[in-house]
């Protein structure tokens, strides 16, 4: 059973910093690709940062140069920093994998940017 358990979220002033954390549980995490998708009010989920098992990262134009995702294989972790705050990132954050066509979801962490 895959497991995946978000944290770090919370109320920042807009410019302001967060770094989301997703532990991940009950697969060989170093092999998986992961994702971080959000989701704001009355918005689909959308996709925001990619690293691969082999540590290339993508990102969503809204994201780039602001928003880093890394991964620590060592420790089944991958996590999402945050910078320069906007309060359209204001959503639920999600962490992703997908597993021989299985999509796995964390429990989602809620981020609010506002001053």
């Amino acid at each position: 059973q895959v497991q995946l358990v978000e944290s770090g979220g919370g109320l920042v002033q807009p410019g302001g910093s967060l770094r989301l954390s997703c532990v991940a549980s009950g697969s060989i995490f170093r092999l998986n690709d992961m994702d971080w998708y959000r989701q704001a009010p009355g918005k689909e989920r959308e996709l925001v940062a990619t690293i691969t098992s082999i540590g290339r990262t993508i990102y969503a134009d809204s994201v780039k140069g602001r928003f880093t995702i890394s991964r620590l294989n060592a420790k089944d972790m991958v996590y999402l920093q945050m910078n320069s705050l906007k309060p359209e990132d204001t959503a639920v954050y999600y962490c992703h994998t997908e597993i021989y066509g299985t999509s796995y979801w964390g429990q989602g962490t809620q981020v609010r940017v506002s001053s």
